[in-house]
């Protein structure tokens, strides 16, 4: 009797992971392909099967279910031994191994996007860690100034599409928009998400407690900035393994779900933005897409803009801590307060602007806190330390707080998906060529950087200015659309209603951007 009982809740246990995945769970000689826990590949770089995508699509469309179901290069430079291991006897040698990261970096983040959706996260991502990590590892051995160099460009090329490919990768799991039975659940949402993944406020936080502390550290092989950079390639490298193991390329591939979920995860993206993870259109044809559009290139605008304050201050915080009058080893551990101040302005600044289903008027009101800091910055240069460590706090959180609106905003303009891939990556391409210059901004420690202080707070000035420009031309595109909606016939509508499968395209009418 109790067997019995057992292999019925058995039994219903099965039909409910199958309902819904009929497609994926079927067994007929024309879906042998999707047998298996995972899709198979051909070779490392072989893409994978779409039978497995256009099955969880298929299923996607017949599932009903419920709501319920960089830093320490930074650190680094303040350590006197690092600068006589490479040589670096001035402010102006500094800054060129800052700026020299960004040019493979430039080059290759568009390509690397294309690559992301040809092979998968897993391996691109392996990819990407894994030369970093190598790189980063040299750094300890290395020695003169030219191998320092050599290095920066290796880390940048290894880094490349990295940012961008992770904003990417995310907009297959997480929605655009939040709705209200999202808000009653608790939904976490793209912006939260790259907030949670991409922010470098609790990597500079860590960076510059381990800095603290690593300093001190001395053997007969290694001393103390060696220590930063083995602590820093040796996580990377194994978080690179397992990434390759474990992270799944795409969701209609992830194995650690039952193919119901696959369905209802694929069903509940396809309500938002439904992003394709191949067909349609061709990298080459994206990028022109791109070139084409004016939303791509105000973003770009404003992305660069605040970048300028972000490329410098990621690497100079130690060093301005450390003009306020405080030691090397001081001015390490004092790096770590404003990266914790500036971590929960960027998880505030992400949950509210989810909440309120709001990027521009959130965006300027992180370039307005950063602005002001930079303006106290330079105003209260050897006047005032406390001021002046104050306005470090503004602008850590302010500028910190842009990556995930910005990034999360563009990812909701553009579509289809291979448009949003190649988007993400232009704008953060175009704007890092923006950042080889940046490093030069501070150029001049004899005024305690003031130019530099009054250059950072103009390109936020600017940003804050492309916002609002952005954001009043995306709602006069909305109005335009739903004026286009409402002028159609009956049968106008249904045919476009009639339209299943295929991404709305962002010139479609129906398409509605977020502001």
């Amino acid at each position: 009797m109790t067997s019995e009982k057992g292999s019925q809740v058995d039994r219903s246990i099965e039909e409910v992971e199958s309902d819904g995945a009929q497609h994926s769970n079927s067994e007929g000689t024309a879906n042998q392909a999707l047998q298996g826990p995972k899709p198979k590949r051909k070779h490392f770089f072989s893409p994978l099967d779409h039978t497995y995508a256009d099955a969880v699509h298929r299923d996607a469309q017949m599932v009903e279910y419920t709501a319920e179901e960089e830093l320490y290069i930074g650190n680094a430079h303040v350590i006197p031994a690092f600068n006589e291991n490479f040589g670096i006897v001035d402010n102006n040698k500094w800054t060129i191994v800052l700026s020299i990261f960004y040019v493979g970096y430039c080059l290759l983040e568009i390509p690397a996007n294309v690559l992301q959706r040809h092979i998968g996260a897993n391996r691109f991502f392996f990819l990407s860690l894994t030369f970093w990590g190598l790189a980063s590892l040299s750094i300890v051995y290395a020695k003169g100034y030219p191998g320092l160099l050599v290095l920066r460009v290796l880390m940048g090329i290894g880094e490349a599409g990295y940012y961008a490919g992770m904003i990417y990768y995310l907009s297959f799991w997480y929605k655009r928009q939040v709705t209200e039975i999202d808000v009653r659940f608790k939904s976490l949402h793209l912006t939260f998400q790259i907030s949670l993944c991409m922010t470098g406020t609790l990597p500079g936080a860590i960076g510059g407690l381990l800095a603290f502390g690593l300093v001190r550290a001395h053997t007969s092989v290694l001393q103390g900035w060696q220590f930063l950079f083995l602590i820093e390639a040796i996580p990377t490298l194994i978080m690179a393994t397992m990434i390759l193991l474990f992270l799944p390329s795409f969701p209609f591939s992830a194995t650690f779900i039952t193919p119901r979920e696959r369905a209802i995860a694929q069903a509940r993206l396809n309500r938002d933005h439904k992003p394709q993870s191949h067909g349609g259109m061709t990298g080459m044809a994206a990028f022109k897409a791109i070139l084409s559009d004016l939303n791509a290139w105000l973003f770009m605008l404003i992305y660069a803009s605040f970048n300028v304050g972000v490329a410098t201050i990621s690497y100079f915080l130690p060093t301005l801590i450390k003009g306020l009058g405080f030691s090397s080893i001081n001015a390490q551990g004092m790096t770590v307060a404003p990266y914790a101040v500036g971590w929960f302005l960027v998880f505030i600044q992400a949950w509210h602007s989810d909440r309120t289903r709001d990027r521009g008027w959130h965006i300027m009101v992180s370039c307005t806190i950063s602005f002001i800091g930079y303006v106290i910055l330079a105003t209260s240069a050897e006047k005032s330390v406390g001021a002046s460590y104050f306005a470090l706090f503004l602008v850590v959180g302010g500028n910190y707080s842009l990556f995930p609106l910005v990034m999360s905003w563009a990812a909701n303009a553009f579509s289809p998906t291979s448009k949003r891939g190649v988007g993400t990556a232009f704008i953060v391409s175009i704007s890092n060529c923006v950042s080889i210059a940046s490093p030069q901004v501070y150029f001049d420690p004899s005024d305690s950087y003031r130019k530099a202080h009054w250059l950072s707070a103009g390109c936020l000035l600017l940003s804050f200015l492309a916002a609002f420009i952005l954001r009043t031309r995306l709602t006069l595109l909305n109005k335009r659309n739903r004026e286009k909606i409402a002028a159609l016939s009956q049968d106008e509508r249904k045919q476009l209603e009639n339209k299943e499968g295929a991404e709305i395209w962002d010139n479609d009418p129906r398409y509605v951007f977020m502001t």
